[in-house]
């Protein structure tokens, strides 16, 4: 397969949340028809609800600063799906994807065709796969893992990862993980296995006490974050922060974070303490090498600021906790009218983001991402908190309409925030940056 035969196929197999299977048996198969790659390096593996992707980035930032070759995997994609797999902080080409996806293709369809499995593997399962064989053939010494949904049951499970990390937990994709806290916090807690090293971020309660005692059953003294010691040093106009951390085994002080908001702090301070098990395990990981990875992390739409006029701001906040850290970083350091472009998946509390989000902003843009789960601009209406005048609320309904309409209606000292899905925002990132002479910040 050519790369485009290569999506043509995935997609087929159905989108990656709506067709899910959730269990590790399927992986677990496909993995040793492709005679384990997982089994030729050592793996890190991060859970969680919000801060999961931003920690894996800050890792595997500050492990190539150490001179570690890493792999890493993280979803979703903003533009091209071959983001979510990288070597040495590169994500593959579209070559060697398809050349690895046509492998792990052929080996499902021996698979189905021996009986072994009933039915193919899910997209996610695939990608999982094609991700493992890419790192064994580029002979990383560590992979980093972001779980897909959950932990229990989630491909990136079978990998066997010798350190786990658990970031903060609440309430999204109930219909797959559990409708309470504790519910979701059990499916995360089950990538805690005898013999692993588990940093926990700071949890809810409920939720702490789940993945404790998911611990004690299986024998792990767990790596607490739940009092993270920093200091806030200063933070900059730009919405970057300098903070100095303390852990029993070092001070850092005065780093300046590369990703933005108050938030990452909790994520920084589980990247650190991963890395400093990493170094206790027999990686060479400095001091130097720790700051330097946090200081120079990126992870394209998490509050990614281009300047400009007007400026642009992604941030693919799509649950209540994702819009908490969004509103905070609005109202601290966004001091100009904002326009908000907004678009959700059906499956989300839009109430709850509405709530947070809408009353901050001069005008709101609603629009539908290409998604068969996007909900209609009309429904989105239905939401609006009764503050909002309906003069400042615009529908429109594609991801173009919403990017010309917000240019043409945003002052050129104004703030273009696109938020509510990444699906959305990395619909607008690639319009914007085909239309380099238009918007060349973000060429």
């Amino acid at each position: 397969m050519n790369f485009a035969e290569t999506l043509q196929y995935l997609l087929s197999l159905g989108h990656e949340t709506t067709a899910i299977k959730l269990g590790l048996r399927n992986t677990e198969l496909l993995l040793e028809s492709l005679d384990n790659p997982h089994q030729q390096f050592a793996s890190v593996q991060i859970a969680g609800t919000n801060g999961k992707g931003s920690t894996a980035v800050m890792l595997d930032s500050i492990c190539r600063a150490a001179g570690i070759s890493t792999g890493t995997f993280t979803s979703p994609h903003l533009v091209s799906i071959t983001e979510r797999i990288k070597v040495g902080g590169c994500e593959i080409s579209e070559v060697d994807f398809a050349i690895y996806a046509s492998e792990v293709r052929s080996a499902a369809d021996s698979l189905v065709g021996s009986g072994k499995l009933a039915a193919l593997p899910t997209f996610f399962e695939h990608v999982t796969a094609i991700a493992l064989l890419a790192f064994r053939d580029a002979r990383v010494k560590l992979a980093i893992l972001e779980t897909g949904l959950g932990g229990r049951l989630d491909a990136t499970t079978v990998a066997g990862a010798i350190t786990v990390a658990i970031t903060p937990l609440a309430l999204d994709h109930q219909e797959y993980l559990g409708e309470t806290i504790e519910e979701i916090a059990a499916e995360k807690a089950a990538i805690i296995r005898p013999g692993v090293t588990a940093i926990i971020a700071r949890q809810p309660t409920q939720a702490l006490e789940v993945i404790l005692k998911r611990c004690a059953e299986v024998g792990v003294e767990p790596r607490l974050d739940q009092e993270s010691r920093h200091l806030i040093e200063e933070t900059t106009d730009d919405g970057h922060i300098l903070v100095t951390f303390e852990t029993d085994e070092a001070q850092y002080e005065n780093v300046r974070l590369g990703l933005r908001g108050r938030h990452q702090i909790i994520n920084t301070s589980v990247a650190i303490r991963l890395a400093e098990s990493l170094r206790q395990q027999g990686f060479e990981v400095s001091k130097a090498a720790i700051v330097e990875g946090i200081e120079s992390a990126k992870h394209p739409g998490r509050l990614e600021l281009h300047e400009g006029q007007p400026a642009w701001l992604f941030d693919g906040a799509h649950n209540p906790a994702g819009a908490q850290a969004l509103r905070g970083f609005l109202i601290e350091f966004v001091n100009r009218p904002i326009t908000l472009v907004f678009g959700a998946m059906a499956d989300k509390d839009i109430s709850g983001l509405a709530s947070t989000l809408f009353t901050l902003v001069k005008r709101l843009i609603l629009t539908k991402p290409n998604n068969l789960r996007s909900l209609e601009p009309e429904v989105l209406l239905s939401f609006i908190p009764s503050q909002v005048k309906a003069a400042n609320v615009f529908l429109t309904q594609t991801t173009n309409e919403a990017v010309r309409l917000a240019q043409q209606v945003t002052p050129a000292h104004g703030l273009i925030c696109v938020t509510g899905s990444l699906y959305l925002v990395g619909e607008v990132a690639d319009i914007l940056k085909t239309s380099a002479s238009e918007y060349p910040q973000l060429s």
